[in-house]
């Protein structure tokens, strides 16, 4: 279940880039921070949703494959 491995790897790394955009628009502030910190944090929480879904696909197939009868 490699395949299952990466994608949660670049779901959570896309996370945790956005995450970082976003507090350093926080941190910069001026014109940067009023147009783009509520769309990136929005982003953000659209990428949370997707790499749990994710996640969750991959334990349920994981475990799924593994339990035998």
């Amino acid at each position: 279940m490699l395949t299952g491995k990466i994608l949660v790897g670049i779901a959570t790394g896309a996370v945790a880039i956005v995450l970082m955009i976003g507090l350093y628009s926080l941190y910069r502030g001026g014109d940067f921070a009023r147009t783009h910190s509520n769309k990136l944090m929005r982003l953000r929480v659209l990428l949370q949703a997707i790499a749990i879904l994710i996640i969750m696909v991959v334990i349920a197939f994981t475990s799924h494959s593994t339990s035998t009868p």
